[in-house]
């Protein structure tokens, strides 16, 4: 038995080890996935194929169509009711119904803010950044919101996920989330997850990917505090204010290297700051589970959700995503599948079928603990 125990581990770590050469070639030349999110398909049935997220496996019955779900008589079942009929849940598809534009006065709004922050990455000096905001229909200074900070891949910036656009599928899944009284609105915010100067202009080189991992710094000295102090949330800003006191009122997720920046600044150093997580196809350089079990030791701000998403076919984040986050529960206490965290791995690469369907569910998992 020991020595069988000992084989799997080996043989684990030779994997882990062959695949980092094409992890890492396959990160340093991916690209900005902003034209794919506008086209990607995220209600195909084909994403409920192969899942093997206990998880979700209570939505495969009701969606996947298979004959045994007919009655005897040939009746109409309930999972054939029409999607006009049912309401969101967290699985394995979004449901038509919720990707629909919606205008007027059921229509959240979305703006471009700018912000003083630093050149972390850099040589520390001030400069002036952008970033995009959802704010629910009806948004008002007399109620107070919940804040999702959502992040982009490392070929993206602050549009990646098309909250430049009155068409944006994210606006279009929170303002339908909302309307049919799925979730609590709150406020999304896509900022550039780089902790210095950087062009997205072609052929020009931005910051490096240092300043990814240098972002934490922002967040807490400059991007938090300006929409703490602009907007409508629960924290009551003033200079120097304690930015724990609203920890239950924050989320943060990402694609890929928004993965990565949710488990290693997040989780490894926010906590006090944010109490939900989101991880979506985590890129490779995402702290591995006993790593985040080691910094979380002795943690006493209560971790609400961590949720987590992936590709089976995703060459790119599979490996690393499994091993920064799959067997958390198994080697940290903090962590309670079924409770406060769900892994959920279906048929699917490193794409937005995946991640829109990460935020849809996401979106409804957010803010329950309040």
């Amino acid at each position: 038995m020991k020595k069988k125990i000992v084989m799997a581990m080996m043989i684990s770590c030779m994997t882990l080890t062959a695949c980092g050469n094409d992890i890492e070639r396959a990160i340093a030349e991916e690209t900005s996935y902003s034209a794919e999110a506008d086209s990607a398909e995220i209600v195909e049935d084909s994403a409920l194929e192969g899942s093997t997220g206990s998880s979700v496996e209570g939505s495969l019955d009701a969606t996947s169509g298979n004959s045994d779900d007919a009655s005897s008589d040939g009746s109409t079942t309930s999972q054939e009711t029409k999607a006009d009929d049912q309401h969101a849940e967290v699985g394995n598809m979004v449901l038509p119904k919720y990707t629909a534009l919606r205008t007027g006065e059921d229509a959240g709004t979305i703006e471009r803010i700018t912000y003083t922050t630093h050149d972390y990455a850099g040589d520390g000096s001030e400069y002036t950044k952008e970033a995009n905001i959802y704010l629910p229909a009806g948004y008002s200074e007399d109620k107070k919101y919940n804040v999702m900070i959502l992040l982009h891949g490392i070929g993206g910036n602050e549009d990646e996920w098309g909250m430049n656009k009155s068409t944006s599928r994210v606006k279009a899944i929170m303002d339908n989330l909302a309307y049919y009284g799925d979730i609590e609105p709150f406020i999304v915010v896509t900022p550039n997850g780089r902790a210095g100067k950087t062009s997205d202009k072609p052929g020009e080189k931005g910051a490096g990917i240092e300043s990814f991992y240098l972002f934490g710094q922002e967040l807490r000295n400059d991007l938090i505090p300006y929409i703490d102090s602009h907007y409508s949330t629960y924290a009551d800003y003033s200079e120097g204010y304690d930015l724990s006191e609203a920890r239950a009122h924050r989320a943060i997720a990402g694609l890929s290297m928004g993965g990565m920046q949710t488990i290693n600044i997040g989780i490894g150093e926010c906590l006090d700051m944010f109490g939900y997580f989101g991880a979506f196809s985590a890129a490779p350089t995402s702290n591995v589970a006993s790593k985040t079990a080691s910094i979380l030791e002795g943690n006493e701000y209560p971790i609400y959700y961590f949720y987590n998403i992936c590709g089976l076919q995703d060459r790119t984040a599979y490996a690393s995503h499994s091993a920064a986050a799959k067997t958390l529960p198994a080697v940290c206490d903090q962590f309670v599948d079924g409770e406060n965290y769900m892994w959920q791995e279906l048929d699917g690469h490193h794409d937005f079928r995946i991640w829109y369907l990460g935020f849809y569910n996401f979106a409804q998992l957010v803010f329950q603990n309040e």
